[in-house]
C-alpha cells in the first residue's frame, strides 16, 4: 500500500494525518516485520474508529473502504480536478498522470486485507468492507453527499481499469465540481490557526418555496433575481426586510434547495466576520459555482462599524464584485443601521460632519442592495390562509371554522399574527395528533 501511495502525483496531497496516510505507515511497518503486535493493532483500531466516524457523518454504507477512497477522489482539489470542474476532461499530457493515479486507486479499491488480518488476528477490515449502517435521520448527515459518494464508489468498484475510472471521475467533476463545494449546499466560515476555512453545514432544512404559503410577489422577485444569477445574467444583491416571522429566512433557505443542482452554493456569514468578507470572496471568485453570501437578521447599532466592511465589498472598493458572487441579507429593519433623531438635524456634530451627512452614510448601505423586498405581517385573512395551507400539507383534518378559531386563540398568546406563529400552531396540532394516535 505505502509504495503505491508514494507514487501518486496529482493526488499526493492527502494530508499527513489522513486515514489513508496513517494506514500506509502501518502497512509499511507490517511489511518490514519490525513491529509490536499490540501496538500495531491499537493504531489500526484508531484509524478504523476515524473511518467509522467519517462514515457516520456522511452516511456511508456497505463498503466503507471504497466509500472513503471515492470520497478522497471527489474532494481532492488539485490542478487536474479543478480544471475538470471548469471545462471537463480535455486532451492533454496531464491525463497520463491522472490515469496513473487512478490505476493506483484501483489497486487500493482491490486491496487484499486478509494477510494482515490473519497475522494480527483481527477482522476489522473485513467488517468495514461488508458494513450495514444503522438507519438514522437525514438531519444527522447530508443525504445528497451520501448518495453521490456511494454511487461513484460503486461505479469505480465495477470499473475494469483506470481508463474507465478516468471517465467516471472527470464526468463527476464536470457535473458536480470537486471538493466540499461540489458536494455540499451550504457553508459557514471559521478560523483555525489563523487560516480561513469553509465548514459544510450538513443539516440544512429541506424547505421549498411552495412550503412558504403566500408572499407570491416577494417570492417571484427573489426567484427572478436568482434565475438571472445562476444563468450568468446581470443580477443584484438582495435585502429581504420586514416583520419578524414572515418567511424571509425561509425564502433564502428554499432558494439554495431549489437551485443547488444548477450550481448555487450558500455561505452564511455573521456580523463579527465581516472583516473576512474580502478574503472569502477571493477564495471563491474563480470557482465554477454561483455563491450567495447569506447574512441573516442583519442590523447595526449606532456604535457598530462592521457595516463599513460590507459597504466596501458590495460596491465601493477598488476590486469589483465577481460575477459568481451575490449577497442576500434578511433584516427586521428597512434601514439596517439604527437612526437617531439627531441624525435628522442638519447641525454640525463634534466631528465636523453635518448630521444629514451621517444619515446619508447610514442609508447608503441599503441603497447598495439592488433588490429590496418587503415581507410585511399578514392580515387576519392571510394568516388563516397560511394556517389552512399548512394544515393540508401536514395532513391535519379539521373544519375550517374550528381550525381558524383555534389558530386565533394560538396567535393571541404566542406573539401575534405571522407565518412563524402559523407554523408553530400547526406543529402543536401535529404533535397533539401523534400523541392521540
Amino acid at each position: 500500500m505505502y509504495r503505491d501511495i508514494a507514487k501518486l502525483v496529482l493526488y499526493r496531497d492527502l494530508g499527513e494525518n489522513s486515514i489513508l496516510m496513517k494506514l500506509s505507515e502501518i502497512f509499511e511497518e507490517f511489511d518490514s516485520g519490525h513491529y509490536e503486535k499490540p501496538e500495531l493493532v491499537s493504531r489500526i483500531y484508531d484509524q478504523i474508529k476515524r473511518l467509522l466516524d467519517l462514515s457516520t457523518s456522511y452516511g456511508f454504507d456497505k463498503n466503507l473502504w471504497h466509500n472513503y477512497l471515492a470520497f478522497i477522489l471527489i474532494t481532492n482539489e488539485n490542478s487536474f480536478s479543478m480544471t475538470c470542474e471548469k471545462v471537463g476532461a480535455n486532451d492533454g499530457t496531464v491525463n497520463s498522470f491522472a490515469k496513473a493515479d487512478f490505476k493506483i486507486f484501483k489497486k487500493l479499491f482491490d486491496f487484499d486485507f486478509s494477510e494482515i488480518e490473519a497475522a494480527l488476528d483481527i477482522d476489522c477490515f473485513s467488517t468495514i468492507t461488508n458494513y450495514k449502517a444503522i438507519g438514522k435521520k437525514e438531519q444527522m448527515y447530508n443525504k445528497n453527499v451520501s448518495q453521490k459518494v456511494q454511487k461513484i464508489s460503486l461505479e469505480i468498484e465495477q470499473a475494469a481499469d483506470e481508463g474507465q475510472i478516468f471517465d467516471i471521475v472527470t464526468d463527476f467533476y464536470k457535473a458536480y465540481g470537486v471538493g466540499m463545494f461540489g458536494l455540499n449546499k451550504a457553508f459557514r466560515i471559521t478560523r483555525e490557526n489563523g487560516y480561513l476555512e469553509f465548514v459544510p453545514i450538513n443539516n440544512t432544512e429541506d424547505v421549498r418555496l411552495n412550503d412558504l404559503i403566500g408572499y407570491e410577489i416577494q417570492k417571484k422577485k427573489i426567484v427572478d433575481n436568482t434565475e438571472a444569477f445562476v444563468e450568468g445574467r446581470k443580477s443584484n444583491n438582495a435585502l429581504l426586510f420586514g416583520d419578524s416571522g414572515t418567511g424571509k429566512s425561509t425564502t433564502i433557505k428554499a432558494i439554495i434547495n431549489e437551485y443547488y443542482d444548477r450550481g448555487l452554493r450558500m455561505i452564511e456569514i455573521y456580523k463579527h466576520q465581516f472583516q473576512d468578507l474580502a478574503q472569502v470572496i477571493s477564495l471563491i471568485k474563480n470557482r465554477n459555482y454561483r455563491f450567495v453570501i447569506y447574512m441573516d437578521d442583519l442590523s447595526f447599532e449606532e456604535f457598530e462599524i462592521e457595516y463599513k466592511y460590507l459597504k466596501a465589498v458590495i460596491e465601493g472598493g477598488l476590486e469589483i464584485r465577481p460575477d459568481n458572487v451575490l449577497i442576500y441579507a434578511t433584516s427586521n429593519r428597512r434601514h439596517l443601521i439604527r437612526e437617531t433623531w439627531t441624525d435628522r438635524n442638519d447641525m454640525e456634530n463634534s466631528n465636523g460632519m453635518h448630521r444629514s451627512d451621517t444619515m446619508q452614510e447610514k442609508l447608503s448601505l441599503v441603497n447598495r442592495f439592488g433588490v429590496t423586498i418587503n415581507y410585511s405581517k399578514p392580515s387576519q385573512k392571510e394568516y388563516f390562509q397560511i394556517v389552512k395551507g399548512l394544515a393540508g400539507k401536514n395532513g391535519i383534518e379539521m373544519e375550517d371554522d374550528k381550525l381558524f378559531l383555534e389558530a386565533n386563540k394560538w396567535e393571541l398568546s404566542h406573539g401575534g399574527i405571522s407565518g412563524r406563529t402559523a407554523q408553530q400552531f400547526i406543529n402543536y396540532l401535529a404533535g397533539k395528533r401523534c400523541l392521540e394516535e
